[in-house]
């Protein structure tokens, strides 16, 4: 049996979550291209997996966006490469880079308040801004 995959530190996908299928390829390799299938196609229901916490699938589905069909299944194609070794790793380390993203839980924003010197100098900078556009139009005051 395979090892388990490591997505992040305590976060492992078991290898029979992932489905991998061969398709042909439009990548490189004139007239081997229309015989040999050896672009990647990845399967993973991330809806339904069990090796991943609800957070993880909620950010994951976030940065998934089009690759993930509505039933909450992952779909990667890979093609970069010429074999089904090199494809099939690829697909692999493009799930797992996306889930390692989405383990990383974002920072919470802590609202703050503009301080009393910005303040001065927005207005400042609005009150000559005034100025200067006053100035402008028509005549200018003789006094």
């Amino acid at each position: 049996m395979a090892e388990p995959i490591e997505v992040a530190p305590g976060i492992a996908l078991g290898p029979e979550e992932i489905e991998i299928d061969f398709i042909r390829s439009s990548g490189p390799g004139g007239q081997n291209v229309n015989k040999v299938s050896t672009a990647a196609q990845l399967r993973f229901d991330l809806r339904n997996s069990p090796s991943l916490p609800e957070g993880l699938k909620r950010r994951a589905v976030a940065l998934l966006g089009s690759r993930l069909t509505g039933d909450g299944v992952v779909v990667i194609t890979a093609s970069r490469f010429r074999t089904q070794p090199q494809n099939r790793d690829d697909a692999v380390a493009r799930l797992v880079e996306i889930l390692r993203e989405a383990s990383v839980p974002p920072k919470p924003r802590r609202p703050t308040r503009p301080t009393l010197a910005s303040k001065t100098r927005r207005l400042t900078g609005k009150s000559l801004r005034g100025t200067v556009k006053r100035l402008r139009s028509g005549k200018p005051d003789l006094d």
